[in-house]
């Protein structure tokens, strides 16, 4: 523990913090979950010197030590959390970490167990809903041995979304519990709030848990809508960890808290848990509390491996539980039994499948001594040599400017005297910039003077003819002939003068973020870019800025790998072409399409158009073909495709063709994007690329939605809390047409993209659950019926539903016993009757006419489920 707070010194992290004092919590805390005797046993050691009655006590509980000063110490952890949680509720502090120990989320109403006392996480939460009278809160525990006392105070309890990645082995690993599985997912009204996602083998990196995140954790928090996030953060997982065995480098868990830190408005607690390679547990923990003070994710050193097939099994199945509570679980598509049974082959068919081994039998009393995990030498100096050089070569970089800006009221002179109320206005990047001063974000920001492109850096993306073309139309007087030449485009004597000087503008923030003098910038220039083609205007573009910015980036600064993600409602067909060749430059655009009649109209926008020549699998289309997507729809295509291509392809530098005219109220666009929602999808993006981020406007035609959105961008580059997106779905409503077009676009996607990116590999079908037949039958034994909270801890927990008698739990809590058999447990029971014939299993079908001719005592009460008949 000691190691943690000082290497954020070195760091100069503590300085920037606002300490709180550690606290005693009050016995009236601690018994908000756990019973009077288990606080009475505690109190009872507390400065008790006698050695050998401490281990005996100590003896009785599965990994637990016992000294004079654990009572108090577990106190001022439960104390100190406490306070965290109150003061980020109240506003004080926006976020924050508790640095304490003894750990807490194994500790269960009346037992200790695994090194924890009291539940420092579930106290808390039960405070802030009982007191601070929080609606709904997310618990999510990255420790790599499973919560399972949290998880039994809150299992009852819809108000509490907990979510749990430990490592499991099919219960071969520590606290070897049934209920670590995938289908323990909640009881009574807390039924679909229970998430846990076990790890079944060892060695698993940052590419296992990036996936987590994005295919499952970060879409169910924003249908879950938190008032807070508490992180159970244990460092067990990381890289030279002997409990963990696992390999997420230190440097990764900054983007696990990027993609939270703007949910939730902005409240999240990370109080540590467990963590024994003192190394790693130093440096993870001060880059996660470098991360909350709002300082860049570093780029990860070593490259990204895509999820391991161990991990995808897990995170289907993990799907597949929970997808009848969660509209954001929809994507993937189902089969039915009938399809498992004639289709061949089956490499698109996900398999549910439970397999619990279970560990050692428990003993009477449990070892105190000799129980630290034993590690290879070798294996852990070649982790130590590991640690050094990815602690050398991670740049942690932080200049001073935040964010700087480009913005000249020259660039107004463009607007069309021909047309009265034409869309693109000069009053489009007025409004923007007047937005900005009034909520005082100018201040805060380094404004960068404009200047023009020259002719050999708009070359770069375009030909000298076309330069030429547009010099020379400001000589010209019949500009409103001339513009009827091109699609949807205007002239002014003035184009020539305000497209160069926006080009220029762009490069001037270029310049500032790669020389490491502002972190990221913004640039409310017009007219845009994204529809200009290397040879002619289009779509209200003359130059293209941000393919422009891009070609100069690699020419004039060396860089390898850029990223442009286009989320202008319209194609930007300019940018593919200019890049279609060119793999140092990932295009990804999600734009209206409508099956090719949208604007630029075509095919050009289709998702199968991938790129040619060496730049094949560098364009990545998401075309929407119904009108009407909205914050929902535009996450789930950040999550599921532009976050996992964007992670593999790793950029040194992120441009967003920022077109604002998907927001709600856009004349042009039809859709219903709000503006929170651009201020969390560019926070998403500025993890990449150590925050190098350039913000370039291009359409958007409703004045006040482009000049809220692009505002919202600005706050969040700026670290501003982010009003929460709200999704307004609900599982049990029927999908819109929208929604339902949205899946079938991604799934399109992702079927396409796949043979590129090895990181979408989560595009496999999954069994039906409301078909008639399954080829498992833990609907039935264990998503239905599996109970896992005690008679007593529910009045406890404040949760609700009756707690049944399907699970019965020893003494312990270590080993529930299921009733209910499920379908492999039954057959690996008679393996050897199967094997030899002397039983067979028969699977029904639903139209079956001989279901009638059955017994009453044998016939299937469900015809839902799968039948044995012997």
């Amino acid at each position: 523990m000691q190691r943690t707070p000082r290497h954020c010194r070195e760091l100069n992290l503590i300085s920037r913090c606002k300490l709180l004092s550690s606290r005693r919590a009050t016995k009236d805390e601690v018994m908000l979950l756990h019973s009077e005797e288990h606080y009475k046993l505690l109190e009872q050691t507390s400065d008790d010197r006698d050695e050998t009655k401490l281990e005996d006590l100590s003896s009785r509980f599965d990994a637990i030590y016992i000294h004079p000063s654990t009572f108090e110490l577990s106190l001022l952890a439960v104390g100190s959390t406490i306070d965290l949680i109150e003061n980020i509720v109240n506003g004080s502090i926006q976020n924050g970490m508790a640095v304490i120990r003894p750990p807490g989320h194994h500790a269960m109403k009346a037992e200790f167990n695994g090194y924890c006392f009291f539940n420092n996480v579930a106290l808390a939460t039960q405070h802030a809903l009982n007191v601070l009278k929080l609606s709904k809160i997310m618990i999510i525990d990255w420790d790599i041995h499973h919560g399972q006392g949290t998880q039994r105070f809150f299992y009852h309890d819809s108000r509490v979304l907990y979510f749990s990645i430990h490592r499991y082995e099919h219960g071969r690993f520590w606290p070897n519990l049934k209920e670590s599985d995938f289908d323990a997912i909640g009881y009574g009204t807390g039924l679909g709030y229970n998430f846990n996602l076990p790890l079944n083998k060892i060695g698993m990196g940052n590419g296992d848990y990036l996936a987590i995140f994005q295919q499952i954790l970060i879409p169910v928090t924003m249908e879950f809508q938190p008032d807070l996030i508490i992180v159970s953060a244990g460092y067990d997982a990381a890289l030279g960890c002997p409990e963990g065995e696992m390999e997420v480098t230190p440097a990764f868990y900054p983007h696990l808290i990027n993609s939270l830190s703007k949910l939730a408005n902005s409240r999240l607690a990370v109080v540590l848990e467990g963590g024994y390679c003192l190394d790693s547990l130093a440096e993870g923990a001060a880059l996660t509390l470098r991360a909350l003070l709002g300082e860049p994710c570093p780029m990860l050193v070593e490259k990204l491996e895509p999820p391991c097939t161990s991990v995808q099994e897990s995170i289907l199945n993990c799907i597949y539980a929970h997808r009848p509570y969660w509209k954001c679980l929809q994507l993937q598509d189902t089969y039915t039994m009938e399809e498992l049974n004639n289709v061949n082959p089956q490499l698109n068919l996900h398999k549910i499948s439970r397999v619990f081994i279970g560990g050692p039998p428990l003993p009477e009393r449990y070892p105190t001594r000799g129980t630290a995990p034993i590690i290879a030498p070798e294996i852990n100096a070649r982790n130590c040599l590991r640690l050094q050089r990815l602690k050398a070569e991670t740049k942690l970089f932080s200049p001073s400017v935040r964010v700087c800006y480009v913005y000249d009221e020259l660039m107004l002179e463009h607007t069309n005297i021909y047309e009265q109320g034409h869309p693109e206005q000069p009053e489009r990047i007025r409004k923007i910039y007047e937005m900005h001063d009034e909520y005082k974000l100018l201040e805060r920001m380094q404004h960068l003077c404009s200047r023009s492109a020259t002719t050999d850096e708009i070359c770069l993306a375009h030909t000298r003819a076309h330069v030429n073309l547009i010099r020379r139309i400001g000589d010209k007087g019949e500009l409103q002939d001339i513009g009827a030449k091109y699609n949807s485009v205007y002239f002014h004597p003035k184009t020539f003068d305000c497209a160069t000087l926006a080009a220029g503008s762009v490069l001037q923030v270029i310049d500032k973020v790669l020389k490491g003098e502002a972190r990221c910038g913004v640039c409310i220039v017009r007219p845009p870019g994204h529809h200009a083609e290397s040879d002619e205007p289009h779509g209200f573009c003359i130059f293209n800025n941000v393919a422009i910015a891009a070609l100069y980036a690699i020419r004039d600064h060396g860089l390898k790998r850029v990223l442009i993600v286009d989320w202008d409602v319209h194609h930007g067909n300019g940018t593919q072409h200019i890049f279609e060749s060119n793999p140092n430059v990932l295009y990804i655009s999600v734009h209206r399409y409508d099956n090719g009649t949208f604007f630029p109209k075509g095919k050009d926008g289709d998702c199968d158009v991938v790129g040619k020549g060496p730049g094949i699998g560098f364009n990545v289309n998401i075309p929407w073909n119904k009108k009407g997507m909205g914050d929902m729809e535009y996450i789930l295509a950040f999550q599921h495709i532009i976050m996992p291509i964007a992670y593999e392809f790793d950029p040194q530098l992120v441009l967003v063709s920022a077109g604002f005219d998907a927001a709600i109220g856009d004349p042009l666009g039809g859709c219903k994007v709000t503006p929170e929602a651009y201020g969390l999808l560019t926070h998403w993006l500025s993890a990449l690329a150590n925050g190098r981020l350039v913000v370039c406007l291009e359409g958007g035609y409703n004045v006040n939605s482009i000049s809220y959105a692009m505002t919202m961008c600005t706050k969040s580059l700026l670290g501003d809390p982010i009003p929460p997106v709200q999704f307004n779905v609900s599982a049990s409503r029927p999908s819109g047409v929208a929604y339902i077009s949205c899946l079938e676009t991604l799934q399109k996607c992702i079927s396409v993209q796949q043979r590129y990116w090895k990181s979408l590999t989560f595009g496999k079908r999954l069994p039906d659950s409301t078909s008639e037949n399954n080829n498992e039958d833990f609907l039935t034994a264990t998503l239905q019926n599996l109970n896992i909270t005690r008679d007593d801890v529910q009045g406890a927990a404040g949760g609700s539903g009756d707690a049944g008698d399907d699970v019965l739990l020893a003494a312990s809590g270590s080993k529930p016993k299921v009733k209910v058999k499920t379908l492999t447990e039954f057959l690996t029971e008679h393996k050897q009757a199967l094997q030899n014939s002397e039983m067979f299993a028969v699977v029904p079908l639903k139209s079956c006419p001989h279901l009638s001719q059955l017994q009453p005592e044998d016939a299937p009460k469900r015809k839902h489920t799968t039948c044995l008949l012997l």
